[in-house]
C-alpha cells in the first residue's frame, strides 16, 4: 500500500446526533461502565482527534452512545507530503535560500589570538 491511512473523528457529531451536546454529559454514563475521567479528559476526547484511545474506552463510548466503530472512526487516505527541493551542490550556483532576502552570515575569523 502505498499512501498512509488517516482518520476523521466524528464522537461530536455522533452525540449531537444523540441529543448529547454537552461534553460532560458523557461523564455519567462512562462511570456506570467503571470508567473515570476528569472534566478536561472527557473535553479532550470529544473535540479533538485521540492519538491513542483504549478499547475499553471506545468499546464505551460505542455501548452509550449505540453505535459503531464506522460512525466514530472514518479512515481516510492521508495527504501527500510534499518533498522539499534538493539543495545544489557545493560551490555551484546557488540561489539565495527563500526567506533570508540574499543575506548569510559571514564565518569568523579570529586574528591575533595571544594564548599564553
Amino acid at each position: 500500500m502505498d499512501g498512509k491511512l488517516d482518520y476523521r473523528w466524528h464522537l461530536r457529531k455522533v452525540m449531537a446526533d444523540r441529543g448529547m451536546f454537552s461534553t460532560t454529559d458523557l461523564i455519567p454514563p462512562l462511570a456506570d461502565r467503571g470508567i473515570t475521567l476528569s472534566t478536561s479528559q472527557v473535553y479532550r476526547l470529544v473535540v479533538e482527534r485521540p492519538e491513542r484511545l483504549s478499547l475499553k474506552i471506545l468499546m464505551a463510548l460505542l455501548d452509550i452512545l449505540d453505535c459503531t466503530m464506522d460512525d466514530l472512526i472514518e479512515p481516510i487516505a492521508a495527504a501527500g507530503t510534499v518533498k522539499k527541493p534538493r539543495k545544489a551542490a557545493a560551490g555551484g550556483n546557488e540561489a539565495p535560500a527563500e526567506g533570508l532576502g540574499g543575506l548569510r552570515p559571514k564565518r569568523a575569523r579570529i586574528r591575533g589570538v595571544d594564548l599564553s
